[in-house]
């Protein structure tokens, strides 16, 4: 693996940490309104999130299948 690779993967990793309050926040609010569903643009402004921060949040989310993205573009809990 190439140094600007771990570069990458330690940024990222850090930022994720960074988050993880904000990635169990999201998953508890989903948790109690499982109907709630969500654009990208709705959940920055819902959560006071930058763009890249709320990028990696939901993907962290759809990565665990927490989320699904539906044809619409938006998020809504899995099933």
């Amino acid at each position: 693996m190439s140094t600007e690779t771990l570069d990458r993967l330690h940024t990222t990793d850090t930022r994720l940490n960074r988050i993880l309050p904000m990635i169990r926040r999201i998953q508890g609010e989903y948790d109690e309104m499982p109907g709630l569903t969500l654009t990208e643009a709705q959940a920055r402004r819902l959560w006071g999130l930058d763009r890249r921060s709320c990028r990696l949040a939901l993907a962290a989310l759809l990565e665990r299948r927490f989320l699904r993205r539906t044809a619409a573009g938006t998020y809504v809990r899995a099933s």
